[in-house]
């Protein structure tokens, strides 16, 4: 694959959080891009310098697939992908400081991880209920014990994993309209209704729509022009008002970020919900037209040529039908996919299909900085496949110089309840299995 800073900039990026329907969505943020969007111009971040650098041999290596235990033959899920018992977790370099940190998210997790249902099939909500009562008094400065002792490593499919980055933006804000400060800040509308299709045929289990009554039929939306255009104007939606078009686009595709207010604070918000309609990378669209000269393929390139060309670009971003609404945030944030906040070099996207969210995950990759033990806190509508991941950096400039850089491949794990390979072995064995 292409280094991390072209890789950005070109699929725009990972769209967390902002879990696209059919695949359901989440409350987070949505994908990750080059720099820091700030000020309501171009970033000033230069590109970073992970996206050059070299680094040493991986040294986590994947289990023979001949060992592979599958299930069915749904290979969208991890049960018909195949997963495979890994090394012993103690034999794994997981730093103290980094098993305390995803302790501390693993432990936040909790209150739904025992309750929610676990789409890739791997567990259920009750084979989590020993690690997370342990996890309430565990003392953080012995959190690699704690893994070792509850849990057991797991590769799913080859165990070839690819990793990205996102951040947390922040852009030019006002919670009053003005002149300066025309871009509308929507919060969710009311008539905006998620279906899960599986209620109504077991043959579109997973499967979700969104969308809004009209007489007796659910139909789509309204996308991104018509609301760029007043559709849903009018009706006390506004929460905020950004000062940039541009700055305000990519903020949605993070799923979340900050205003800074003309008075010097910060208003915080969060992914409250989207439109329903399929995330366009306009990144793609963009390389496919032979927009970008050569040496303008990061997001600065893209940025740039946007603001030169204000007609066009609109049209462009336009074809991005998608569309994010947002919510205050007062508390930690921003939101993951589970609700819960997630944690700058702790949490990190999956896909749910093959990852449960919030289990814990190791990650051994060319870019050593993502290495070591995150939490799968969030999804995201372009995080899709087996041992795909999203990593989260948190905000400001170093975060978005390493998140913009994040292109890396390498090999992962999941951390499963003891036991679990044992649970899935007999169900293979079993006649109705």
């Amino acid at each position: 694959m292409k280094t991390g800073a072209l890789f950005g900039a070109m699929t725009l990026l990972s769209a967390c959080s902002m879990s696209i329907i059919p695949q359901g969505a989440a409350q987070g943020r949505a994908t990750q891009q080059e720099g820091e969007w700030v000020t309501g111009g171009s970033s000033e971040v230069s590109a970073p310098q992970l996206a050059t650098q070299q680094y040493p041999t991986r040294t986590l290596q994947p289990v023979d697939p001949a060992q592979l235990i599958r299930i069915g033959t749904d290979t969208t899920r991890a049960l018909g992908a195949g997963i495979a018992a890994g090394p012993d977790i103690a034999t794994l370099n997981i730093s103290e400081a980094k098993a305390g940190s995803a302790l501390q998210s693993f432990r936040t997790s909790c209150s739904s991880l025992v309750r929610r249902e676990d789409n890739s099939g791997l567990t259920q909500g009750a084979d989590w209920q020993l690690s997370c009562d342990a996890a309430k008094n565990w003392q953080t400065n012995d959190a690699l014990r704690f893994f070792t002792s509850y849990f057991e490593s797991v590769q799913v499919a080859d165990g070839t994993a690819f990793a990205t980055g996102y951040f947390e933006p922040q852009i030019l804000g006002s919670k009053v309209r003005n002149r300066d400060y025309q871009i509308p800040v929507f919060r969710r509308p009311a008539n905006l209704i998620d279906v899960d299709l599986g209620l109504f045929s077991e043959d579109l289990k997973d499967k979700r729509v969104r969308g809004k009554i009209d007489g007796t039929k659910l139909v789509p939306f309204e996308d991104r022009a018509a609301i760029d255009d007043g559709a849903i104007a009018g009706q006390g939606l506004e929460i905020a008002w950004a000062r940039d078009y541009i700055d305000f686009f990519f903020l949605q595709i993070q799923g979340s970020g900050r205003l800074a207010l003309p008075d010097g604070s910060v208003m915080r918000i969060g992914y409250a919900g989207q439109n329903g309609h399929d995330y366009t990378g306009i990144g793609k669209v963009m390389r496919e037209r032979g927009l970008l000269a050569d040496g303008k393929t990061n997001m600065q390139g893209i940025v740039e040529w946007l603001r030169a060309n204000p007609a066009e670009g609109m049209r462009i971003m336009r074809e991005n039908k998608s569309y994010v609404f947002f919510t205050e945030l007062t508390g930690p944030g921003p939101l993951g996919a589970m609700g819960h906040p997630v944690v700058a070099r702790t949490s990190v996207a999956a896909d749910r299909m093959f990852v449960p969210l919030g289990a814990p995950v190791f990650l051994d990759m060319e870019h050593n900085i993502a290495d070591g033990l995150w939490v799968a806190q969030d999804s995201g509508g372009a995080i899709k496949g087996a041992n795909r991941f999203d990593t989260f950096w948190g905000a400001g400039q170093e975060a978005a110089q390493i998140a913009g850089g994040m292109s890396s491949r390498g090999q992962a794990l999941i951390f499963l309840p003891k036991g679990s390979v044992s649970k899935l072995r007999a169900r293979r064995a079993s006649p109705s299995e």
